[in-house]
């Protein structure tokens, strides 16, 4: 019995669990789960895993090769903070039945194999990444979409469409105005309790927290984790994720990371650092421009060429689309700089060489995260592979350029259908080493075309207010 598979049976036995709860990702990015009684769970069960219906899940197996085994990985035991009865939760990877491997659609799996080629390259040992998912918060939310009618209303006692509002303890006033949400303090950020409450909470399910704080659009928040390995840091993603929606309800809120709910004020980016360790040296560090070293400079390089095919998962939602625009602090310019946040890969301060990474600004937290770390690092490492230098860095505000000098810098996808298109035309980078499968990829774009279809034959709202009388 291995020394993982002993502390979840002394976590059972010690916290007198009830259910076990297996957990894994789907393509899109949404943890599924199925919960065992703990009567069945025992070392083989953990050591062998579950059988699974994999036909049921969008992007997977078909109803003829359904069977699928939910492997257990026993070193990411939490116990549930949210359950009546006491619940351990456990991540799973996928396996193929009749192979014993890793299935190749399995988002987790994907990242395990991204952070091996590293190794199998020369490149590295170590790979570290550091996500900043924003979401927004708010206290009513409607929407119905059907063949004779479409809407949504939004409505957030932090927003600016509640100043004329009437309230049942009163309104009294105090909330950030458009764009006005980056710091005030209480009053004003109405919120310090519940970002504070899932910041604890995520620090007692094991992630190691650092800070939260209002972002600049009114209703609009963001929780500070440290990094981890890619794996590692897209599995607290998904606890991060689950741990603001929950304590949101708890409080009769609900919470999103849809990246741009509200028109007209700043969308939700997930802002993801990034660097590559050797023999404990970070790779990153040199004498060039602002300390790097050329693999830095390089890996940029990837990130940069492959830019709009790794939209594909960096912002894989039709909504992706309206945050990346000029005008909203977006970066939608695939440029360099250093502490320049207008650059959509930026080089943070750090006086440690130990500090030194690339802070990539395009993804955002509708990311499926094992799939958007995998593909950023897979460019980086074709850049490094290929010497792909990213040319001269831009430290000047790149919203205020002048027309000819912008019309010259290359920019991210603008639709999710460019996005798809780009990863069709562009994937080579992502399947060396058997990280990405062409399978994958290609059920990935039709997964995905779903959405575009379905947004692009709908009637929007706005259509009716420019055109109707036509």
């Amino acid at each position: 019995m291995s020394d993982d598979v002993q502390k979840v049976l002394e976590l059972i036995k010690e916290n007198d669990v009830k259910y076990v709860d297996f957990r894994f990702t789907d393509p899109r990015g949404k943890w599924q789960h199925t919960a065992q009684h703990v009567s069945t769970v025992d070392a083989d069960m953990l050591n062998e895993g579950i059988m699974f219906d994999g036909s049921s899940i969008a992007g997977w197996k078909s109803i003829n090769e359904s069977d699928m085994i939910l492997m257990p990985d026993p070193s990411s035991a939490v116990l549930d903070p949210f359950a009546a009865q006491a619940q351990l939760i456990i991540n799973c990877d996928i396996v193929e039945p009749a192979t014993g491997q890793l299935y190749d659609r399995d988002p987790r799996s994907i990242a395990k194999r991204a952070e091996a080629y590293v190794k199998s390259s020369g490149v590295g040992d170590a790979t570290y990444f550091g996500p900043e998912a924003e979401f927004f918060i708010f206290d009513d939310v409607k929407y119905s979409v059907g063949m004779n009618k479409g809407y949504y209303e939004l409505l957030s006692e932090d927003g600016v469409e509640s100043q004329g509002k009437d309230f049942p303890e009163g309104n009294l006033g105090h909330r950030p105005g458009v764009k006005g949400g980056y710091f005030p303090v209480p009053p004003v950020d109405g919120h310090v309790d519940i970002r504070a409450e899932m910041l604890t909470v995520m620090g007692e399910m094991g992630l190691p927290i650092e800070k939260h704080h209002h972002e600049v659009a009114s209703s609009q928040h963001e929780l500070g984790i440290k990094f981890g390995g890619l794996v590692q840091a897209a599995d607290w993603i998904q606890i991060y994720k689950y741990v603001v929606h929950n304590v949101a309800a708890s409080y009769g809120k609900t919470a999103t990371f849809m990246p741009k709910p509200i028109y007209g004020d700043n969308g939700s980016g997930m802002h993801v650092h990034q660097s590559i360790w050797k023999a404990g040296k970070p790779l990153f560090a040199g004498t060039g421009y602002a300390d790097l070293s050329e693999t830095a400079l390089y890996y940029i390089g990837g990130i940069i060429k492959h830019a709009k095919a790794i939209n594909a998962f960096t912002n894989p939602l039709t909504n992706s689309y309206k945050r990346l625009i000029p005008g909203f602090e977006a970066p939608v310019l695939l440029a360099y700089s250093s502490r320049n946040r207008s650059a959509s890969c930026r080089i943070p301060y750090s006086a440690s060489p130990k500090g030194k990474r690339v802070e990539i600004r395009f993804p955002d937290p509708g990311a499926n995260p094992y799939l958007a770390f995998a593909a950023m690092l897979m460019a980086g490492l074709d850049g490094i592979a290929n010497k792909i230098h990213p040319g001269d860095p831009m430290d000047k505000n790149l919203y205020d350029l002048p027309p000819a000098e912008l019309a010259q810098v290359p920019t991210v996808c603008g639709s999710l259908r460019e996005a798809l298109e780009s990863l069709r035309a562009d994937h080579d980078f992502l399947v060396k080493g058997d990280v990405f499968s062409k399978d994958f990829i290609e059920s990935y774009i039709d997964l995905k075309y779903e959405e575009v279809y379905r947004f692009e034959h709908t009637p929007h709202p706005v259509e009716f207010q420019m055109y109707y009388s036509v």
